[in-house]
């Protein structure tokens, strides 16, 4: 079923699947909504390291709060798919030349 080829290219791949995980591990995308009032920082494996919120919480309303942490999130989130769609088509091109 498996040839010897066909084992050494999966255990490529997961050597090469380890090593995306930790360069994304070390990789932080930070963003920001309000003004700076909200900022969040997230790793390239989508894991949350930090949320800041720049301002005594009572003077924001709590839907305000809400919808600036959203729009900081979403930011990050959208670079961060980037960065992490490139680091996959780019050990999927190491691994199998001509994708």
């Amino acid at each position: 079923m498996f040839n010897k080829d066909m084992l050494n290219k999966l255990q490529d791949l997961k050597h090469q699947t380890e090593e995306s995980k930790n360069r994304l591990e070390a990789i932080e995308v930070s963003e920001e909504a309000g003004g700076g009032l909200v900022r969040v920082v997230i790793n390239g494996n989508r894991k949350i390291k930090s949320i800041d919120i720049n301002t005594e919480l009572n003077t924001l309303e709590k839907g305000d709060l809400e919808d600036l942490l959203m729009v900081a999130f979403d930011r990050a989130l959208v670079k961060v798919n980037e960065i992490n769609e490139k680091e996959v088509m780019s050990s999927a091109q190491s691994l199998f030349p001509g994708m």
